[in-house]
């Protein structure tokens, strides 16, 4: 399960790099997206794959050598989603303001309409 989830994270990874060198701004926001989905994976993955009951506190009694999943590598992939997720809203706003400025999305019919 590791070594699939490890090629789906390169794959995410090479997605996200090869649409943020695009010339769109759409694209461009697709590679942030990846990138960022990437990035929660490696991180939850980082923390290893175990199955664990959840970490709450135990009842008196109950014996204490149990498996726990880990919650720090939770609590960083939360931190991280919404992260990813303000740069998403806040590169979304620049492209609206972007799109009413120059009326376009692509780069290079920008570079056509400065030299006109």
């Amino acid at each position: 399960m590791e070594i699939t989830l490890s090629i789906v994270i390169g794959v995410l990874y090479t997605a996200g790099v090869y649409l943020l060198l695009r010339r769109s701004l759409v694209k461009l926001i697709l590679g942030i997206i990846f990138l960022s989905n990437a990035t929660n994976l490696l991180i939850f993955l980082s923390a290893g794959l175990t199955k664990g009951e959840p970490a709450f506190a135990q009842k008196a009694g109950e014996e204490t050598a149990r498996q726990v999943a880990d919650p720090l590598p939770q609590a960083l992939v939360l931190t991280a989603i919404v992260i990813g997720f303000g740069i998403v809203a806040f590169t979304l706003a620049l492209k609206y303001k972007y799109h009413q400025k120059t009326g376009t999305y692509d780069l290079d019919q920008v570079k056509q309409t400065d030299q006109s």
